[in-house]
C-alpha cells in the first residue's frame, strides 16, 4: 500500500511539472539594441533580490559574442548602500536568440528568456521556463499602468502566477 501511494505521489509530481505551460519567446533580438541599462519595474519574489530596491541591469557586448551582465541595487534598509553582481550571458542556440543562459558563478547558469520585447526596445518581459523567475524591465524608471498591465497579462498568458509580483521602487539617486 505504501509503495502504491509513493508511486502515485511521484506520478502526480511529474505530471504537474510537465503540464506547466512552456513560455513563448520573441522570434528575434538585436543585441546591439538590447544592450545598455534597464530598470527593474517589477519582479516575482526571489532570494537574491529580496533586500533590494532601485535595481537595474546593464548589458554590454563582448568581443567573444557573449554579454556582460551587471545587476545592481540599493538596500531597502539603507538606500545609500549599494550592491552589484557581475555575470555573463550567451545564446546557446542561434535558432532561438531569445533563450539566453546567464551565469553569475561557475558552474551554475540559469535561463533568461525574452518573452516580450517592445519594438523600440523600451520595455521587456523576461522569465524562465520553470515560471519561478519573472521581470519587467524598462529603459525608464517608471512605466505607465496600461503598459504594466499589458505585460502582466502577457506573463499570465505564458503561465506565470503574477499575484505575488513586487513593484520595485526606483526612488534612489
Amino acid at each position: 500500500m505504501r509503495k502504491t501511494i509513493l508511486i502515485l505521489f511521484v506520478m502526480m509530481l511529474f505530471s504537474s511539472a510537465y503540464s506547466q505551460k512552456i513560455p513563448s519567446v520573441v522570434t528575434s533580438v538585436d543585441l546591439n539594441r538590447y544592450k545598455g541599462k534597464w530598470y527593474e519595474i517589477a519582479r516575482l519574489p526571489n532570494y537574491f533580490e529580496r533586500k533590494l530596491k532601485c535595481t537595474s541591469a546593464n548589458y554590454s557586448l563582448r568581443e567573444d559574442g557573449r554579454i556582460t551582465v551587471v545587476n545592481a541595487g540599493n538596500y531597502i534598509t539603507d538606500p545609500k548602500k549599494t550592491t552589484s553582481a557581475s555575470g555573463v550571458a550567451w545564446i546557446p542556440d542561434k535558432n532561438s536568440p531569445a533563450k539566453l543562459k546567464v551565469q553569475f558563478f561557475w558552474p551554475f547558469s540559469g535561463d533568461y528568456w525574452i518573452l516580450y520585447l517592445e519594438k523600440d526596445y523600451k520595455y521587456v518581459l523576461v522569465g524562465d521556463p520553470s515560471h519561478k523567475y519573472l521581470w519587467i524591465l524598462a529603459r525608464e524608471k517608471k512605466m505607465d499602468e496600461t503598459t504594466y498591465n499589458m505585460l502582466l497579462q502577457k506573463a499570465t498568458d505564458n503561465g506565470f502566477d503574477v499575484k505575488p509580483i513586487i513593484r520595485v521602487e526606483q526612488n534612489c539617486e
